[in-house]
């Protein structure tokens, strides 16, 4: 079942901030407006737990270098 959960989860969306993906207009110098999409920085890193497991998540570059997790050492 836990297989299941953590697939069915929202892709591109930072674990710890929820930074997700933002919409928007690109306007050329011509003023043509197209959709626009802005994909936060994520990258896929094990991390450690308070209780001491080691896990794969997807974290926004922000949370890895302010320190909101903390890196498992391989």
């Amino acid at each position: 079942m836990r297989i299941f959960e953590e697939r069915s989860r929202m892709a591109r969306v930072c674990e710890t901030c929820g930074k997700k993906p933002l919409f928007g207009h690109a306007i050329s110098h011509a003023h043509n407006v197209s959709q626009k999409i802005w994909l936060p920085n994520l990258q896929r890193v094990r991390i450690v737990e308070e209780n001491g497991r080691h896990r794969r998540v997807r974290i926004c570059t922000r949370c890895l270098r302010t320190g909101r997790v903390r890196k498992a050492v391989s």
